[in-house]
């Protein structure tokens, strides 16, 4: 059973214990690579997006216009640029696209 903690925090530190106690941060660093790609590209590449997916350090992202896919491929390292500043920290390395 998890210990009791009397004192009063605030909750996003509250949450910030609780998934480092359950090692849930790689979860998280999924769901926010997603919605980092999500907020960045816009609508007409999202429209295009089929799956975002991160694995280790690097982000898959599946895209049904090869057009697109070229066209994207051509600016990959300011795509992961863009990312890492998105979330803070350096957190993908490398961009697939599929």
């Amino acid at each position: 059973m998890a210990k009791r903690n009397n004192d009063h925090m605030a909750l996003g530190d509250a949450l910030s214990e609780f998934i480092k106690e359950n090692n849930l941060q790689k979860g998280m660093d999924k769901v926010d690579a997603r919605e980092a790609w999500t907020n960045l590209m816009g609508n007409g590449v999202n429209n295009y997006t089929t799956s975002v997916e991160l694995k280790n350090e690097t982000l898959y992202v599946s895209l049904s216009s090869s057009v697109l896919r070229e066209e994207l491929s051509l600016g990959k390292s300011k795509i992961i640029t863009m990312i890492n500043e998105e979330l803070g920290r350096e957190l993908v390395k490398k961009l697939v696209l599929r």
